[in-house]
Order: structure tokens, then sequence, then C-alpha cells
């Protein structure tokens, strides 16, 4: 039996999405040059820099970028290269940013105005959202592989209108424990969510080489 690529591309979206799944729940499901890796400490996975550079050249973010889950520093070193006022956090200790700092239970340490720029851990992301409003942000961004979106309307329904940024070539987002793998697996997007009238809705392609 042959299939269209219309069906082909959903066997595709299903396979990926039971294998990020299958990384969150510390399966070891694949070796590592495949791309598909162990589960890191802290969900700490790597995303590479341009990802965030390119959002920077795109999407205005009003106050300052405040990365929640900054791990070792790419968001937020992109946004200072973009000429943007920041602040870095994390729950853990990575050797970046201000430690020990629970964003979901503690009052922000920064003043308003303030964007949350992230790319969290992804069995807490609809509480990162969540709360980064309750906090006062005007615009959260979120790094997530694209199967999260599809299942969005569980958490995302009652949030600000949502923009799309699909990200191309798909960018390898390993543990800070591997090497630099080559090209990724499966499909990242930034999800944008504005508290704004003016934020903007649908979808766009963000290419690595503008």
């Amino acid at each position: 039996m042959t299939t269209g690529p219309y069906v082909n591309h959903i066997l595709r979206e299903i396979q990926e999405a039971a294998e990020i799944a299958q990384i969150k729940a510390g399966s070891k499901v694949r070796s590592r040059d495949t791309h598909i890796f162990e589960r890191a400490e802290h969900d700490l996975y790597v995303e590479p820099q341009w990802v965030s550079q390119r959002l920077f050249a795109v999407e205005k973010f009003p106050g300052t970028v405040w990365d929640p889950c900054c791990g070792t520093g790419r968001i937020v070193e992109a946004a200072k290269a973009a000429g943007l006022p920041t602040f870095a956090s994390d729950i853990a200790d990575h050797g970046y940013g201000a430690t020990h700092l629970d964003f979901l239970t503690e009052p922000a340490p920064i003043a308003s105005p303030f964007s949350i720029v992230t790319n969290p851990p992804y069995n807490v992301k609809a509480e990162i959202v969540r709360r980064a409003f309750a906090l006062g942000a005007t615009k959260v961004a979120l790094f997530l592989p694209i199967a999260h979106r599809n299942a969005a309307w569980r958490w995302l329904d009652g949030l600000p209108r949502g923009f799309m940024y699909l990200i191309t070539p798909r960018p390898p987002v390993p543990p800070t424990s591997v090497g630099k793998p080559g090209g990724g697996r499966p499909d990242f997007i930034w999800l944008i969510l504005d508290s704004r009238p003016e934020g903007h809705s649908g979808w766009a392609w963000l290419r690595r080489d503008a």
C-alpha cells in the first residue's frame, strides 16, 4: 500500500511525538548518533544559538527579556547581542544567571514591563505560561517541539492570542553532556503569546539563513 505526502507527514509527526514523550519519561530509545538523547538532569536541553538570534532579529519584545529557565544562558546572550535588557534565572545552578529561583512560586525579581523568552521543561510549560502572565509579563515566547503545539488546546485556552514560528532547518537540541551533534530530528517552533491588543496571530518560517 502506498501513502501520500500528507499521510507520511502525519505518520512522521506521530513517531516524533512518541519519541519526545519517551525522552521525557527517561527511556533510552535510540543511540546518540540519531540525536534522540537520554533525559537530561533538570530537563536541560540546549538549543543552537542561531535559534534565539533569529527570533530577536524578527520579533520585538517589550521591556526586559527574562529567561526563567536560562540553563547555560544562550537565549539571554542572544537578547543581549540584539541590544535588549535582560535578566536570567533558573531553579538549578548551571553556572549562569540567578540560581535556585523557582519561577512558579517566587515573586518576580524584576519590574514591569518584561517579556518571558525561554526553552522550558516541557512537563511544566503550561504552568510557566500561566505564571508568566500572572506575574505581569507582556509577552511570552516558548521554544517547543511542534508536537506540543498540536495538543496545545488543552492549556492554551483562555490565554492571549498566539503566533508560531516554524524553525528550519531542524535544530539539534541535545543535553549539555553531548558535544556538537549534527542535524536534529524533531521539528521545533517558537510559540509567541502576546497580551496586547496589537499582538498578532498566524505563523511564519524562521530560517537559520536569513
